[in-house]
């Protein structure tokens, strides 16, 4: 009701303000009143998305894992580019975001990082994030200055509250601690804080050393690998739905979701809704708002869709 009542005092001034300009024309009061529906407009389009988000974790926080994949040093540069795009997509959104894991790359950018973005309806936002990345470009690491291709793996993950549970035998998990390295104090680079979970039925593992204690760190690497392990089955039941349907669907990871192509031409298309845009630099500096909204509309079409049949 809150935000209801914002909205209505925004439309009310904009109102007073066009019956103002019928008196006299105001450049500024013009300027002002498009500004007000502008944004007025941009606040309920991004209130009917959250409408979209009725998944059961959707409304809560994420965890963003980028792992660099085929492409050599240029797939970690590649990743280190992703990371930024997403931590400053979550700026731009209001979100905080916390480095969980960093392993850097030998010549430049990250083997592998993943973030905890914490915010309303951050996870419901970056599922649709999660895929294969391409990206083509001429390669700053090659002296011929040949093009290249290059690829990054992006999994999302909710940040699960007290009431999920899910109980793991201590037998199915294999833990082990090392120092966490890097920046961060005595503490973090003399004490063996870093802590790496194993699920050994399914080969998970999961690392954290954002935290300066061993039973901190280890307590958030749980509750990851916890999260993996809910999306693994959720998909895994989603898979067996479509088979039992006939219906010929690929597991989601793993799968090219996203072009992004800084040469010859330049162009960013998302290979599942369509969408595309000629300005990549605006997407590599977080504007994701285009791909998620038409992501997550595309997926309640064919929600609406299947309960129709």
């Amino acid at each position: 009701m809150e935000q209801y009542n914002q909205w209505r005092t925004r439309l009310e001034d904009a109102g007073a303000i066009l019956e103002l300009l019928e008196l006299e024309i105001d450049e500024s009061l013009l300027q002002e009143a498009y500004t007000n529906l502008s944004q007025l407009r941009c606040e309920l389009d991004r209130w009917e998305l959250e409408q979209l988000l009725s998944g059961p974790y959707d409304e809560g926080g994420a965890v963003l894992t980028i792992n660099a994949g085929a492409g050599g040093t240029d797939a970690q540069d590649w990743a280190e580019m992703l990371q930024r795009m997403y931590e400053r997509w979550a700026q731009n959104q209001g979100y905080k975001v916390h480095l969980l894991e960093l392993s850097e790359g030998e010549e430049a950018g990250v083997k592998s990082v993943t973030l905890e973005i914490v915010g309303r309806y951050a996870y419901g936002y970056l599922r649709s994030e999660k895929g294969t990345h391409r990206l083509v470009r001429i390669s700053p690491f090659n002296a011929n200055g040949k093009r290249q291709t290059s690829f990054a793996g992006v999994e999302v993950m909710p940040i699960l509250d007290t009431s999920v549970v899910l109980d793991i035998p201590d037998k199915d998990l294999e833990i082990s601690t090392s120092r966490a390295g890097g920046k961060g104090g005595q503490n973090v680079n003399k004490v063996e804080t870093a802590v790496r979970i194993v699920h050994i039925p399914t080969g998970v593992a999961v690392r954290c050393v954002e935290e300066r204690s061993q039973l901190q760190n280890k307590e958030k690497a749980l509750a990851i690998l916890k999260a993996k392990l809910l999306i693994i089955a959720q998909e895994q039941r989603a898979k067996e739905i479509a088979e039992i349907r006939g219906d010929m669907v690929e597991a989601a990871w793993g799968t090219q979701i996203r072009n992004y192509v800084f040469h010859p031409y330049q162009m960013v298309k998302d290979l599942r809704t369509g969408v595309e845009t000629t300005a990549i630099a605006d997407v590599m500096n977080g504007e994701l708002e285009p791909y998620i909204q038409a992501y997550l509309r595309q997926e309640n079409q064919l929600i609406e869709s299947e309960k129709m049949l």
